[in-house]
Parts: C-alpha cells; structure tokens; sequence
C-alpha cells in the first residue's frame, strides 16, 4: 500500500504535469509532419524553466522523467497502432533517461548563474540531453529514433554539422542555443527560473510554528555588470550555435563528382486487393517499361520496396525468371525484396534485399536491424505478453551478420561496375551502419522500405526524413523505396531530389551525383567521438556533483540542530540539506 500510494501521489503535482506537456509539444511540432524545424532552437526552453524551479535535485529529476516519458510517447505515437498500451510503458520506463539532463539545467543554469557555471552548463547540458540519445541508439531500446538533431533534416546549412560529428552535433548545436537563451532570460526575468517556496514542516504542539512562506523566491541579483556579460554570453552561445552549421557548410565544398547514376525507384502505392497486391511492384515496372520513363531514362539499378517479392526466389523459380526477363528487358538489375523462411528448428524469417540481373541472383543483403515489436520483441521473456494484447510480431526474425554493400553490374557492360550500400527499413535510423557501408566502398546508399501498417500517420514521413541525415553525414547521395510512401531522395549534402509521399503510386527516376569512394566526411572517418565525449563529460560532472555534496545519498531527511524542516511546496517532499 505504501508503494501504491507514492506512485499515485506522483500524478497529483500540477508541475510535473506542466513538465509532461513540455517534453511532448516539442516532439510533436519539430518532427514531420508538422516538421516545424525552426522551434527546436528553443522548444526546450519551457521544459528547463521548470527545471531550474525544481526546488530539490530530486524534484528535478522527477519532472525531467515526465518530461521524457511524453517526449517519447509524443514522437512515437503512431507506434500505438501497432503495441498499442506498450507505447504507454515504454513512455514510464525510459523516461528517467532524461533526469540526468534536467538535474544539469537545475544545478548550473539556476540563477544567479556565476561564470563558471555559465560556461559549464554549456558543455554539461548538451552532453546530458545526449545520454538518452545514446542509450536509444541501442537496437534493443528501440533504436535512435527521433533524435533532437534530426529535426534538421530540410536544412542542409545546418546538417553541415552532420559531416563533422553525426546527427549528435546537430542535437548539441540546438542545446547550446537553449542552453543560451536559458542564460538570457536568467538575466532578464531572473525571479521566473527562481525555485517554488519551500513550504514548512507540520508543526508540533511543542515546536514553535516557522512563519510561512508567503512571497515567491527571488534570486539574488547580480552586479549590473556580470548581469550584462552574462546576457552577452547567452545571445553569443545563442548565434554561435546557429551559425556553426552554416559555417560548415561553406567550409566544406561537396566532394567532386567521378560519375553519376540514374536510379529508377518504384512505389506501387496502397492496393486492397490482396491478389494484386504480392505482384504489384513487379506489376507497376512492367508498365512503365516499354515506352515508359524506364526506356527514356535507361536506370543503372531499378529498386523496389521492402517485402515486394511475397515469395522466396529461391523456392520460386517461376517468380525468380520473370524478374530475370524484366531485367533483361529494362537492360539493368533490379534490387527487389523478400521475406525469406529458414527451414529447421532454429529456422524462422528473415528479411533479404536480392539483387537480379538476366543471369539471376547476384547478391544479397539480410536485413540486421530488426523493427523492434515490429519484427521482433526486445527482452521477450519479460515483454512477451504484449502479443495478446496489441499486434506486436508473435515472433523473432532472424538478423543478419552486419552491412556490406553490393555490386551493381550493367547487363550490356555499358557501364562500370557501382558499388551500393543496401540497407532495409528502419536501419536507416542508424548511423554507423551507413557509415559502415561509406567506409565499404559504397557510392550512394539505398534503403528498401514498406510502412502500410503506419499509413496516414507521422510515422512513414518520418522514416523518409532520415534518409536526409544519413546523407549529410556520409557525404553520399541517400535514396529510399517504399512499397506505400515515402519514396524520396537526398543528395550527398542532404538536400531533397524527390519525394514520392504516401497518397502517391509510380516510378521516380533520379540521377545521382556520386563522389569517388575514397573520399569520407570528417564523420565517416572518426565515428560517434561527440556521442562518447558527450557521455564521458556528463559522468564527469556527475562525479563532481556527488564529491561536492558529500551526504547526497544520505537518508536522514530531517533538520539539525534548532532548524525547521522544510517540504516542497509542489510535491510535499522532505528537502534535504
């Protein structure tokens, strides 16, 4: 009864509900759909003001857990159709991946804020807001979905950054400019960022009763002059971290071009007919082959979506020949895709992407990534039950051994042979799987993608926009195919080519300029060092925290000597001293 009653007493501070719909509003505007990108560099700022009122450590991890909870159940809500009240789990549990950030914003950014803290805050607060985006990246926790750096995607300037540190830069570029701003209204409204009065301790019929709280905290003022110079600091941090992506990209010329590539990429589009439905992308090629855009633009590799083969090639000779014909008609391979069964007691799915040429298949890429819920349940021991009550995947397919790219042949020998990174699906979320393929050798990255169980949702456009990322942080044209939207690609620098959304059906041709496959990115060549520093810098500060508040696990929570006890107001919790 005792745990039950402080885990409902949780739901009954208004703060933390503010705190919840802080982390949640910024996570719906800043992502597609509405993809309103420009908020993101101070969306978080309501969310920190909170924070920083935060009368206790405690309390302000408290409202940093709500406030990731809604952060994740906000930009994963489409995921509801799928694991339905498991959304709302995933919110309860790894939402506590965010108090380290807030317990940062309490502790440096709460007025009066010194130098030294100025300065720390904005190295230590972007590094804490990267320790959720790191334990995400983990395949098992869902994977790097929804990073606050992906929110950039329509801005090439700004994915510059991508090239130098990964979608991790451009998440610490926007913490900075909060971080900033934070500092900024520290100066200008010093008494908004002041912790909530601390409410006194019950009195004894023996004690004498504390006077109450009456008037709000106030924070201390600053000399006008430091006040100045911090109000300085905090707009300078601000324009700082806008321009840096800018910066970057007029610094780093685009790699030249050695070649370029024609992609035909095919979206069959929504079909209810079940019947029509298993062909439909071999289907829709046929038809714009002969005298289409296929025989105008001559593709060096057509590719169809995820799961458009519904039938084995390798148990199908039927279906495999007819492919065969297509490609010797189009006079180019084509990258198609299959759900292929593993005989067996260890057998089960997996995921293949198969490239066809007129001789047949000649090479083949297994999926490794896999969907989580989607195609597989994480920890299903513990999370198993969630099949009965949602549409997670009853079963686990099989992953593949890790990336590798494949080599794209002309059947006429018209042209060289290209190397191309294949991924499938949501590997896309990943970065160092196509940085893993840039280092292979691959010229231009495709993903092979089918989303109908989000269509009309967030979800599929979403999905599309990373592609932009991967593209800005290798240094490689990116392109998608997706058997219902969104079909889209990027250029090497992350700027959009074509985008084929979900109400859309056809064949999108584009052509690719492709650099030569020495040439890496600043990223490519030193991988995740921003995501590794940004966790190596917050362990740092939370040691020094720990050393400075030497009795910071202590259990006592009452008052020494003659002093009062005090509670928070807004939670009732005994401060400690």
């Amino acid at each position: 009864m005792r745990l039950r009653s402080k885990l409902v007493r949780q739901f009954k501070y208004p703060v933390r509900w503010m705190a919840f719909l802080a982390g949640g509003v910024p996570a719906i505007l800043v992502f597609p759909g509405p993809s309103l990108s420009y908020l993101a560099w101070f969306a978080l700022v309501p969310g920190m003001v909170l924070f920083t009122r935060a009368p206790t450590t405690r309390e302000a991890a408290a409202r940093g857990w709500w406030f990731g909870a809604a952060y994740l159940i906000a930009m994963l809500y489409w995921m509801a159709l799928q694991i339905g009240p498991g959304l709302l789990l995933i919110g309860l549990v790894f939402g506590c991946m965010w108090a380290p950030f807030a317990v940062a914003v309490n502790r440096l950014l709460k007025p009066p804020v010194s130098w030294p803290r100025a300065l720390a805050a904005l190295v230590v607060v972007p590094s804490a807001w990267l320790i959720p985006e790191w334990i995400r990246s983990y395949q098992g926790l869902g994977g790097p979905w929804g990073l606050y750096g992906a929110s950039q995607w329509q801005h090439p300037a700004v994915l510059a950054l991508a090239s130098v540190g990964g979608v991790w830069l451009v998440s610490v570029a926007l913490l900075i400019a909060n971080c900033g701003l934070m500092l900024l209204l520290g100066v200008i409204r010093p008494a908004l960022l002041a912790p909530a009065p601390l409410a006194p301790a019950p009195a004894s019929a023996l004690a004498p009763v504390p006077a109450p709280a009456s008037a709000p905290a106030r924070a201390p003022d600053a000399p006008v002059r430091r006040r100045v110079a911090l109000a300085a600091a905090g707009v300078g941090a601000f324009v700082i971290a806008a321009g840096a992506g800018p910066l970057a990209f007029a610094l780093t010329p685009p790699f030249p071009t050695v070649r370029q590539a024609t992609v035909a990429l095919v979206q069959p589009g929504v079909i209810s007919d079940p019947a029509r439905s298993v062909d439909a992308s071999e289907t829709l090629t046929r038809e714009f082959s002969t005298g289409g855009v296929l025989e105008k633009d001559h593709p060096d590799l057509i590719v169809w979506g995820e799961s458009s083969d519904a039938y084995d090639l390798a148990t199908d000779p039927g279906l495999l020949s007819g492919i065969e014909q297509l490609s010797a008609q189009d006079q180019t391979e084509i990258l198609v895709n299959q759900d292929s069964t593993i005989p067996g007691p260890h057998g089960g799915q997996e995921k293949v992407g198969v490239l066809v040429s007129p001789q047949g298949v000649q090479g083949r890429y297994v999926k490794t990534r896999l969907v989580p819920f989607g195609e597989y349940i994480p920890f299903k021991g513990q999370l198993g039950w969630l099949t009965k009550i949602s549409k997670a995947s009853p079963t686990n397919m099989i992953p593949g051994t890790g990336a590798h790219t494949l080599t794209v042949t002309s059947p006429t020998g018209a042209v060289k042979p290209l190397d191309v990174g294949v991924l499938i699906c949501f590997e896309s979320a990943f970065p160092d799987m196509s940085r893993v393929e840039t280092n292979q050798g691959a010229q231009f990255i495709v993903y092979q993608s089918s989303t109908p169980t989000f269509q009309g949702t967030w979800g599929p456009d979403q999905h599309a926009s990373l592609a932009a990322i991967r593209a800005a942080e290798t240094g490689r044209p990116v392109a998608q195919a997706a058997l219902t939207g969104d079909t889209v690609a990027f250029d090497a620098r992350g700027r959009q080519i074509a985008w084929l959304g979900q109400d859309g059906k056809g064949v999108i041709t584009v052509t690719l300029n492709l650099p030569p496959q020495a040439d890496k990115t600043f990223y490519d060549q030193a991988g995740d060092y921003v995501m590794w520093s940004g966790v190596g810098i917050t362990a740092f500060a939370a040691l020094v925290m720990l050393l400075r508040r030497r009795h910071f696990l202590a259990n006592n929570t009452g008052a020494g000597s003659a002093r009062t006890a005090e509670y928070d107001a807004d939670t009732g919790d005994p401060v400690r001293s």
